[in-house]
């Protein structure tokens, strides 16, 4: 792992985390080991409106926090309408140590590198059952509250859950934008680091 992303990935406060909270976190936590019980991939999709901003950052640290505690798993995220992954969402990645490189205009690939390995995440917006989600078997995570009341029902989802962040959008070109975006962020790592610590791989 990069070494300024690890940094970060110590220093998060698990515990400041407030107990109900960690009972909505529990579920995915429940859901994921249900399936390492069982043997089977672990495939969760991050779910808000525009996949611009904070399913794209649960994508990312879902994934190092995976890696962190060796968990098997990969990361999926996706809308129900196709901007871009906000440039603010990149950039704030890029302050905790992630290497990104970009390709495109109107709906920009981000390449996203976190240790020495060629596995990379590419984000970009698209929609909750792009060809490049899976199809089915997967945990539906949403995380934001337009996309959780418009899409009652995910097609193939073997668990819809909610877990709601607030978005950080409001600051946009304001002098709080940065401390917003990775505050955001932040809150994000660490629900996330969270739930994969409570995971027992056999």
């Amino acid at each position: 792992m990069l070494e300024k992303v690890k940094e970060v990935v110590e220093k998060l406060d698990v515990g400041s985390i407030e107990y109900e909270r960690k009972l909505e976190l529990e579920e995915v936590v429940a859901y994921i080991q249900s399936k390492i019980n069982a043997d089977e991939t672990v495939k969760l999709n991050f779910i808000c409106t525009h996949n611009s901003r904070r399913s794209q950052f649960a994508q990312v640290w879902s994934e190092v926090a995976a890696d962190f505690y060796d968990v098997p798993m990969t990361a999926f995220s996706g809308g129900v309408e196709v901007t871009a992954c906000n440039e603010r969402t990149i950039a704030s990645l890029k302050r905790f140590g992630f290497e990104i490189t970009s390709e495109g205009d109107e709906n920009p690939r981000h390449v996203v590198n976190y240790d020495d390995s060629e596995r990379n995440l590419v984000l970009y917006s698209k929609l909750y059952n792009d060809i490049t989600n899976p199809a089915d078997d997967f945990a539906a995570i949403m995380t934001c509250s337009d996309a959780d009341d418009n899409c009652p029902f995910i097609p193939g989802a073997d668990v819809r859950i909610p877990l709601r962040y607030e978005d950080p959008k409001s600051a946009d070109d304001t002098p709080e934008e940065s401390e917003r975006y990775d505050a955001c962020s932040l809150k994000i790592a660490s629900e996330m680091l969270y739930i994969f610590s409570k995971v027992r791989v056999k």
